[in-house]
Formats: structure tokens, sequence, C-alpha cells
């Protein structure tokens, strides 16, 4: 099956076509560094970084582009209370960003260009939009004339006259008509400023994305993202100042991933209701978390809970454990016949078959890794007893279950480390937690050893009950005792 993708502007799922073939070229809006990123911020970054990573899998060059506002009313007013330069916040909040995303392994796109720098370009779009009658000054603002641009709603689906009649309309007397919105605002004393043909100012927020999207990606480009709160205003806006500045199709596809949810309510920081990343990490491992965030498709809302998250830490663990355990077959083995027959080839060959089956529908990540259960069970099963398969064909089955995970969860982002790595750093993390010495552990395991050794099983038996009310949790087995402490 081809790559289909819904496509928010008509609202069906349509074959993925890009312009230039075996090329993608796709633009995320960003976020606005005001502030530290919270785990609805998440939900978009970790969704778009698989989309990119999966369509590279499949073959496409790609061309990624992600923005930084750095500039804005939130910017200016959070710098103002802070007793700092906009420039200083927004270049605090970068650096917290870019920590936030490696924590997630969430890949730096290919541009990351920040608003400020493009301000030349910006006031070039909107001189061109003021020359063809799309947009007027006033005032010292300059807006876009929404009754000037015939496609306007065609994404939203909205009618204008009802928005016009609506109470919720804001009135602003700068505005031929209440629907306009401002591509170019006149500064404040103490404000940012650029200077431009209408005086000092800087851009509105809708602009930057046309600027610094066409720059990088040429107009019309394959993909545009973003959250669905975007959808209206801000890319409604985008596509009438790009299509009427030049005359072209902007996007082919617009993409636009669901809310994360607390309580049915959108996860925001205007509700107060919102867990920053750096929050989430605290309580969770990073690779749980943007589990958590796959296993719903990037459409539908999530909404957010610890009783999920720890959920999806188990899984996470059951993977790596598994990964481990096949490892450690795969280690005793002398050598692996590639000529051998799979067991059960029609879950070991089709692994990769069926992850881009459900990554080819709309990038539907909770059917990819729900495919994963029945290779990772066949994977325990011939780890627990590789004789009783015939070891030549366990051996195989085995690697190559474990190659596929490994191409698999790359275009997921996830189960990339060593298994016994990160299974011990897992596993020490929440005995700090916990205030669990791992010294008294190892100690415990050794006294427990040696009671086995002589045959002392009541006193083998009496230590590991002694380690599982502290926590810990041991598990004999052919390379000798090892431990964890259970979620």
């Amino acid at each position: 099956m081809s790559l289909r993708i819904y496509n928010s502007y008509g609202g069906i799922k349509e074959p993925f076509k890009p312009l230039h073939e075996g090329e993608a070229r796709i633009y995320v809006c960003g976020v606005t560094v005001y502030d530290l990123c919270h785990m609805g911020h998440a939900r978009a970054l970790v969704n778009f970084d698989v989309i990119v990573r999966y369509l590279r899998f499949a073959g496409y060059r790609v061309t990624f582009v992600r923005n930084y506002t750095d500039v804005d009313d939130k910017i200016i007013q959070r710098a103002a209370e802070r007793g700092i330069s906009c420039r200083e916040l927004a270049e605090e909040n970068i650096q917290a960003f870019q920590e936030d995303m490696q924590a997630l392994d969430v890949r730096p796109a290919d541009v990351e260009p920040r608003a400020t720098e493009h301000i030349k370009e910006m006031i070039a779009l909107v001189e061109a939009l003021v020359e063809r009658g799309h947009a007027y000054e006033s005032g010292g603002d300059v807006m876009f004339s929404v009754r000037s641009f015939p496609g306007y709603c065609k994404l939203s689906g909205r009618n204008l006259d009802d928005m016009e009649a609506g109470a919720r309309v804001e009135v602003d007397g700068k505005k031929r008509d209440p629907l306009d919105f401002v591509l170019w605002k006149r500064s404040k004393p103490g404000e940012p400023s650029w200077e431009s043909p209408w005086g000092e100012g800087r851009p509105g927020w809708h602009i930057e994305c046309s600027v610094m999207s066409v720059k990088y990606l040429d107009q019309p480009f394959d993909i545009h993202g973003g959250g669905k709160d975007l959808i209206f205003p801000h890319h409604e806006n985008e596509i009438a100042q790009s299509e009427a500045g030049c005359g072209k199709p902007f996007v082919r596809y617009w993409m636009h991933n669901g809310h994360i949810t607390v309580n049915r309510d959108k996860m925001a920081k205007s509700l107060k209701n919102f867990v920053t990343i750096r929050e989430a990490l605290q309580q969770h491992d990073a690779q749980a978390i943007r589990y958590f965030l796959l296993t719903t498709h990037y459409r539908a809302p999530l909404d957010y809970s610890e009783d999920g998250l720890r959920e999806a830490g188990k899984r996470v663990e059951v993977v790596y454990e598994t990964l481990a355990r096949v490892d450690e077959v795969l280690g005793r083995a002398k050598a692996v016949d590639d000529k051998a027959e799979l067991v059960r080839p029609e879950v070991t060959a089709t692994i990769e078959e069926k992850f881009c089956e459900a990554m080819d529908d709309d990038f539907n990540t909770a059917a990819a890794i729900g495919h994963l259960s029945e290779p990772l069970r066949l994977a325990n099963e011939i780890a627990e007893k590789p004789k009783a398969f015939g070891k030549p064909s366990a051996f195989k089955t085995l690697k190559t279950i474990r190659e596929s995970l490994v191409r698999v969860g790359e275009a997921l982002g996830l189960f990339g480390e060593d298994p016994a790595a990160y299974l011990a750093g897992l596993r020490d993390h929440r005995a700090a937690a916990q205030g669990i010495d791992p010294a008294v552990v190892e100690a415990r395991i050794a006294e427990r050893a040696a009671a086995r050794q002589n045959k002392d099983w009541d006193r083998a038996d009496a230590i590991r009950d002694e380690l599982a009310a502290m926590g810990a949790e041991i598990m004999d087995g052919p390379r000798g005792t090892t431990w964890k402490v259970p979620l």
C-alpha cells in the first residue's frame, strides 16, 4: 500500500504525491519561546519527528523546517515581567527547548529559522500584498484585507458572514473590516522594532511562517503541519497572505495533530492545567513518554494521565527486557546460520511489512506499535527454550526479530538504546527514587548465591523476600542473578 495522508484541506485521506518525486518538503509551526514547553507541545513535536523519520525510512529525501517565534506579545510581556531583554528570554527558552528535545530524542529540523532573522523578507511580502491590493496601512499598522482574497476559509470551512456577525469577532478601529488581521504592527516605546516603509514596527505572528516556510522550501511545498488549534486563524491566514502575495498555491497537504487533554480540556498554559516536559521527565523515563505519545493516532485527542504514562513505561521495559534476553541467547550462539528456516515466518518475516502497512495509513503509530506484540511474544518464547525450536532456526529467528525491531524502532525513535544499559539505568534511577542502595542489594544477592551454593534454600528464599520488601525484584538466569525495581 502506498502512503496515504489525511489532508485537513478537504478532510480526506489522499495518496501522497509530492511535487518532486522521491522528495518531501515539510514545514511545522514551532514554538513561541516565552516559556518552557509543556506536554501538549511534546505531542506535536514527537509525532512530526516520527513522520519525518518514517518518510526517510520509506526512502524519501526530506527537507524539514521548524521555526522559532522569538518576537511577539507574550515574549515582550514576559521579558518585561522578568526585567530582561526579549533576546535574552528567547535565547534562554530556545536552549531549554533544545535540551527537552534531546531528552525526548526529537531530532533537530534541517533548518530551524528564527523570526527575527527574517524581518527583511517579511517586509518584502507585506509590500507585495499592499501593491496587489490585499493589504492596507492604518495608523502605522498594516492589515490584510480578508475579503480581497476569495479563498479565505477554504482550510477551516468557516463562513465569513457568520464570523463577522459572531460576538467573538474582535473590534479594532484600525481595521476596515473586523475580520482583517495584522501583517505589520507599529511598535510601542520600549518594544523591539525594525524600520519599515510604515515606520518602526514588528511583524504580525502569521506573516512569520509564510516567509520562513517559502524561503527554505519554495512555493508550493508538500506538507505543512501543526496542532489543530492552528487551523484557524493561523494557518488560514498563512494561506491567504502566501497565495495572495504571489498568486500560487501555498501547500499541498495540511496535517494537524490532536490535543493532549486533561479531564477532556485542552492542555494549555492559559487554562493552567499544563505539565511541562521537564516535570514529566522528572517522573517518567523519556522513552516511556515518547511511547505514550505514540500509542494514540496523531489526529485523535490524547488524555494525559499518570496511569497512562506508567503503563507506557511498563511496556517499554518489557520490550527492552525481551531484547536483553535475545541478546543473551545470541551472545551464547557460536554462529547464526542465515540459511536456517525461520520459526513462524508469517510473524518473523513480516514485521517491517506490517509496520509499513500501518504507517502508510496516515502514520498510524498506534497500529504500528500494536503489530510488535506478536514478534515480541515469539522472541520471548524462543529465548526461553531455544533448543525446543532447534538452535539453528531459533538463532536465525531471534536475529531476524532483533534486526527488524532495530529498524522499526529507529523510525519510531524507540528501543534504540543498548538493552542491558537501558535496564540498568532504569533500575538505578528507580532505586535512587525509592531510597534503595544498589550496593546493599548486590551484597544481599551475593549472600543469596552463597546460600544456594550451600543448598540453604530457606536462607536463599528469606533473602529474596527481604529484597522484595525493599522494592528490589531479583531474576535468576543462565548468567547469574540480576535485579530490577518494578514500577
